[in-house]
């Protein structure tokens, strides 16, 4: 059993598969470094100086609080939908980029094909035309 385990953990797409979830991953968090930090403070600043991540609403919680953090320290129960909202750009940059990604390979199959199709059959070798004229000359005798 621990041989047959081992066999499937060495194949290649096993390999394969775990590069992609760890690049994957750092790529995700450089996406999530993007948005919070590069995407949203300009929008943020155009909407009048709104933190995204800050953006919430008490449910249940006594006072009002200025931060997410505050309110959360408090012990309040909040709906977080500024971070809800970052987390779906977050989203749809990830979904672009994968999008982009496979529309590119897809592309390349496509050119590989059309190659393949237009390349003219091979030749025949010498010898081979030889030994056919060959055989059809004995055949006619």
């Amino acid at each position: 059993m621990i041989k047959e385990f081992r066999e499937f953990a060495i194949k290649g797409n096993m390999v394969d598969m775990a590069v992609g979830i760890i690049i994957g991953g750092a790529f995700a968090t450089i996406v999530k470094s993007l948005v919070a930090d590069v995407i949203m403070p300009p929008i943020g600043l155009l909407l009048g100086g709104v933190d995204f991540a800050n953006l919430f609403v008490v449910l249940r919680g006594a006072g009002e609080f200025a931060t997410l953090a505050e309110a959360q320290a408090a012990g309040a129960v909040t709906i977080n939908y500024g971070v809800f909202l970052n987390n779906v750009i977050s989203f749809l940059i990830v979904a672009w980029a994968v999008f982009f990604l496979v529309r590119a390979i897809n592309r390349l199959k496509r050119e590989e094909e059309k190659a393949e199709q237009a390349a003219p059959p091979p030749t025949t070798p010498e010898d081979i035309l030889l030994l056919r004229e060959i055989r059809d000359n004995l055949k006619q005798r």
